[in-house]
Order: structure tokens, then sequence, then C-alpha cells
């Protein structure tokens, strides 16, 4: 397979990249370089290349060189535009025709055409599609980060910001045309995305990027970086407040600044550290930096933060793990307070290092404190917030010990491998369509967690039993969201669905006939808004005791989750009753409370497959483990219960006709399935 990026933004080189010498110059390239590199792994992949821009500019001549071998199988190849020097990305829209152009020409001269093109940030995407016109090959889009997303966050309206403007209509182009669009959390894929007309939460992917993080894992002290930041410290020994960031307005580091600034407690307890990219004078600083670095210079002097606060105008790639580390060994905390992170990969190698995280609410720290349990959370607009979550983890040694405990997980949580391995099987199932069953002639629905994953032997079973089934269309029925729980069916390596009912029944996708995007059933979106008064019903819940919402991703417009024990399910129940508000109240595992429509569950929405796929109840099979599967089991009548069951579900009055397997998980589902055939009742 040949794999074609593009990449226009930033100063872009195989090796040595000055990280912050441009505001374009950042994370991004970052990943890049990494997922080529973990991909170069793959012996089925034979040539990758990344297409950026040529120009010569005082940073340097490497970026005129029309081409940069990187690996025996990845090239940099640079392509002259309209212009010849360097350009921020805000400017780069007025290159999108001379390099689409430069790259149909180069792919031309090419022995063979790429199989797939992968655009990097928006005005990428643009020149994908416009090779995609020209020479019909497909392509993949990771955003990056999000115009609108950043308007947002700026108070910007982006009607009143040309550049944005241009950005947001790009960054449309790719979410309508891109066959796949890869996001690194699910904040991203679910809230950052959502904002646009062009959004298809089916043709979203979440794909954390991995992290080569075995260097920070073994993050030694360096005495010429220890040198560098006491030189500013009266108190070098006290407990390190880490930033590590460009220094650009999205990154929020007056936010840090202020909050240190306006809490006593916290001066008298830790130094704050700004490692804000590199420069050499200030006034070469491009892209609003030179601006940022100012106005944290102006705090750092309005709350007289001086010998408290380290502010060096360098540091080395290769000092990063030692910069950790001097936070590390001085009992600080790495904190991030960006307005909005797209994924985050300094909390993972933080984490690494043995740092516990304060991290911003916005977009990928969502996840990966879920993922590793390793920091706080804060508002970044708050700086009371964020000094109020230093000082508790400086304050209880505890808390500190856990969070550094599951900062140790990120190295396997976050692994380039593991994500080269799916974005493969991604790229090349785009190029050899599976298309789903047209009519099938049976169904089997399994909820995800403890029925159909839970077991690797049992999975994999499962997958090869499943390849055996002629005529029986497969999916899934969970709690999870669609993009949460493909993830965990890819990263399972899960046979792919064809139907897939998340959100505990309240959404339904459909597998597309390229057999990899989905689209979500949207006569089913409005069979469940009838009667549903979400407003309501939030503000009627807000008053029960005792009952505490689950995170804003658990959040849906046909969903409101919360952890509640028996009793608050009861309470919630009676709450909606006194307020005449309808909604179908799901509890399971003894703390998962979900709020419904009226009319969604697992089992009126397998009902709503059923019916659209044509098939009669005795060609239905479903299986479940838990308190919200009883819908789905209740109303059908081949009900499947795997021998790994809770909450009570064997003797639960309403399944008395359900089969219970005797093996557990996926073996258990297959157990069902052999033993509903067997019977005389069954047609085949």
């Amino acid at each position: 397979m040949f794999v074609l990026h593009i990449a226009l933004q930033g100063c872009l080189r195989g090796e040595d990249v000055a990280y912050g010498l441009t505001a374009d110059t950042g994370g991004h390239i970052r990943y890049l370089l990494d997922l080529v590199e973990a991909c170069a792994q793959d012996t089925e992949i034979a040539r990758i290349v990344i297409a950026t821009r040529l120009f010569g500019s005082a940073f340097g001549d490497a970026y005129a060189v029309p081409e940069e071998p990187v690996s025996s199988k990845v090239t940099i190849v640079r392509l002259a535009s309209a212009s010849p020097g360097y350009l921020p990305k805000e400017a780069l829209h007025a290159e999108v025709e001379s390099l689409s152009d430069a790259l149909v020409a180069w792919i031309l001269a090419q022995p063979t055409r790429p199989d797939v093109i992968h655009a990097h940030y928006a005005d990428a995407a643009v020149v994908a599609a416009n090779v995609e016109d020209r020479l019909g090959i497909p392509f993949v889009f990771t955003a990056h980060s999000l115009g609108r997303v950043k308007a947002r966050a700026l108070g910007c309206p982006a009607t009143d910001t040309p550049a944005l403007d241009h950005r947001i209509a790009a960054e449309e182009t790719g979410l309508a045309r891109a066959a796949l669009v890869i996001a690194s959390s699910r904040d991203e894929a679910e809230v950052q995305y959502a904002t646009y007309a062009a959004y298809d939460a089916g043709r979203i992917r979440v794909l954390p990027p991995g992290s080569d993080l075995a260097r920070f894992q073994s993050a030694r002290t360096c005495a010429r970086v220890d040198a560098t930041l006491d030189r500013f410290l009266r108190e070098p020994g006290k407990p390190a407040l880490l930033a590590l960031a460009r220094p650009v307005a999205r990154k929020n580091l007056a936010a840090l600044v202020t909050a240190y600034g306006e809490s006593p407690e916290l001066q008298a307890r830790a130094n704050l550290i700004l490692v804000a990219g590199t420069r050499e004078n200030l006034d070469d600083l491009d892209g609003g930096m030179a601006e940022t670095m100012r106005e944290l210079l102006v705090l750092i002097d309005r709350y007289d933060l001086y010998g408290r606060v380290a502010y060096p105008k360098t540091h080395r790639p290769e000092d990063v793990p030692a910069i950790y580390a001097y936070a590390r060994t001085r009992g600080g905390v790495f904190v991030n307070p960006a307005l909005n992170e797209p994924f985050g990969l300094t909390l993972l190698e933080a984490s690494a290092a043995g740092l516990p995280l304060v991290a911003t609410d916005s977009g990928g720290p969502n996840d990966i404190v879920e993922t590793c349990g390793n920091g706080l959370l804060v508002d970044p607009r708050a700086p009371t917030e964020i000094a109020r979550a230093c000082l508790r983890i400086l304050d209880e040694p505890g808390l500190r010990e856990r969070f550094v405990a599951g900062g140790a997980r990120a190295a396997a949580a976050y692994d380039w491998d593991r994500h080269a391995a799916r974005y493969h099987a991604l790229l090349r199932a785009l190029s050899v369509a599976e298309p789903p069953l047209s009519n099938p002639r049976q169904l089997l629905i399994c909820d995800i967690d403890n029925t159909l994953v839970g077991c690797e032997a049992g999975l994999k079973a499962f997958s090869q039993w499943r390849s055996e089934q002629e005529g029986l269309a497969f999916g899934v029925a969970t709690g999870r969201s669609f993009h949460s729980a493909m993830a965990i069916l890819e990263q399972q390596a899960s046979p792919r669905p064809q139907v897939m009912i998340t959100s505990v029944g309240s959404e339904i996708y459909h597998l597309d006939p390229n057999g990899v995007s989905y689209t979500a059933d949207r006569t089913w979106r409005d069979v469940v808004s009838r009667g549903w008064d979400r407003a309501r019903v939030h503000a009627a819940l807000a008053e029960v005791a005792g009952l505490v919402p689950q995170g804003p991703l658990e959040q849906r417009t046909h969903k409101l989750s919360y952890f509640g024990d028996v009793a608050t399910a009861r309470q919630v129940q009676a709450r909606l009753d006194t307020d005449g508000l309808a909604a179908t109240i799901i509890h399971s595992h003894g703390r998962y409370l979900d709020v419904l429509p009226p009319a969604a569950s697992k089992g009126t929405a397998v009902d709503r497959v059923r019916a659209l796929y044509g098939l009669a109840e005795a060609d239905v099979f479903v299986a479940g483990d838990s308190g919200n599967d009883v819908e789905m089991l209740r109303a059908r009548r081949q009900a499947i219960i795997v021998a790994n069951f809770s909450d009570d579900l064997a003797s639960h009055a309403a399944l008395a006709h359900s089969y219970v397997a005797r093996a557990t998980h996926a073996r258990g589902v297959i157990e069902g399935v052999a033993h509903f055939r067997k019977s005389p009742a069954h047609a085949i």
C-alpha cells in the first residue's frame, strides 16, 4: 500500500524539528512523524510520502529542498506554490490551487499512484478533495484542531475573522468529502466536529495517537537544564508547577499565571515553570506569540512573581524529558490550561515521567484522564479552579500517588503500534469494500461489555464462528456512544457490526456500502424524539438528592446519564411521574442510571432493525449480561444470558423465557444461538 500524507503548515522536516519556531510548528508535526515511523514497520506498507510546501526562509535551507529521504520507506516531498516564502496557516488558503496543481503533477509522474491520501489540517483537506476530483484517489482527514472551536474559545465569531472563515470553510469541505475522519478523542468526535454542518458521526473514528513514552519513563534530571531553570528562582527546591506549550492564545498560559499570581497559598507551596517555545528575540516571534509572551511578562510583573517563576528563552527537544524530571524530583504537577486541547501529547509525556496532571476539561484530556486516572480536570477559564486543583494534589499525598500510578498506564493505553494497526485496517477496508448483507435471513444483536468482549479467547472463537454464518446479520446494542463502542470493537478486533444500537437504544447506525463508515438512522431519531422534553427532564432531575451526573461525554441528545443506586432510581421515577414527564429509566450494575425518551430502549431499537430487515421474530437472537439489557431480552423470544451475568438477570421474572448459557462472554452467545437453532419451534 502506498499512502500519501498532505501537511502544509509549519516548518516540517524529517529530524531535529524546531518545535515552537513558528506558531504552526507544533504537535501535529510530531504526530505525523511518529505516525509514519510506526506505519513504516508494517510489511504491507510499501511507500509513505509526506507532501508539504517548499519555501525559502530565514529558518534555514532545509525547507527549500524538494525531496528529503526520512527512512527506506518514508520521504518528504516539498512542492512549490504561488508564494515562495514561509506562510502562516492563516494565509495558506491562497496557495490551495497552485499546491493542488503541483501535487497532481507529482502524482502523475510517479510509477504508481497512492492508494489513499491522508490530509492533515484544513487546507490540506481542500487539496486532497481537488486531487480526488481529478484522479479519483480517496482521502481521509485529520483536522488536528478546529476553527470553530478556536473561534469559540477566543470569543471571536468566525465571520469577524476572515482567516478563520476560510479555515472553517475548508474544514467543512474535509468533513463533507473525506471517506473517513480520524479524531484523537471522543470530545473531538462527539462535541467539536458536531458544530459543523457537514458533521456525520458515522464517518468519524476515534484513534488516540500513540506516543514513544520510553524516553519519558526513564527521564533523568540534567545539571544544565536544572541550572537553566534554577537561576530564575529564589527557592529552587520547592515543588514545580510545570507548563510546556507554545505561547499562543489558545494554550491559555495567562490563566495559569493569573491562578498562581492570585493565590498566595500556591505561591508559598510551589514555583511556576513556563517552558513556552523557543525565542532568540521576542520581536521575532510570529503568529501572535510575541503578544502572548508580552502578556505573560506583564502578568509576572503585575503580581510581582520574580524569583518564583521561571520562563527560559530556549530549550532543545532533547531537553524535554529532563524538564519533566526536574518537576518530578521536586514533587511537582504538570498543568495544561489550554482553552481547548484536541489531544494532549504532553499530558502523556508528563504522566510517563511521573507527574500528576491538572488539565483542561475541553478536549482530549477528558479521554486521557478517564483512561489513565492520572489527574484532575478543570475549567480553563477559572483561575481559582486551576489553583485549587494544584493545591489539592500538592496537599494530598495519597491522591498524588494515585495519579502517578495512573500515569504509568499511559504507555500501554497510547501506543503507536496499536494505532497503526487500527489505522491500516481502516485504510485496507476502504480499498477492499465488504458491503453489509442486503437481505439477511437472521439477525444477532449482542451487548458489548462483558458479553461480546471481556474474554479474548472467546471473542476470537466468536469471530471465527461469525465468518461461517451465511445470511446472519450481526449487530451490537450498548450503552456506549457510537464512537466509544466502535473504538472498543476495533481495539478488540471484533467483527464489524452491520448495525450499531448505541446510547442504550436511543441511537441506531447502519453500515454503509463501503463496509467501513456508518449512517445514522434518522427515522429512528424522529421516533425517539416524540414525547421527549430533555430540558424539562434535566431540570426536574437536578433536584433529586443523591443523583450524580456522569461526565459530559455521556450526556446525549436523547440520553441523560447519572450515577445512583436502586433507591435513587425509584426517586427519579417518582419525580418524573410527579412532573408528568414521560421517560424510560434504565438502571444497571447497581450504579448506572440512564434516562431515555419513552420510545427508546435496546428492545424497541432491536424491533426497529428487525422490521427494517423484514425478519420474523424467530429469526432474531439477542444476548446480554446486565440490567441495561433487560428491555432487549424481555422483548425477544430468543434471548441469551451469558454465564457471567450481573444484576440477578437469570432470576429476573420477566426473563424466564431466556436461555442462560453455561459459557461466559462471546462463547455464551455462540452456545445460546446453537440452543435456539436446535429448538423444534425455531424456523430455520
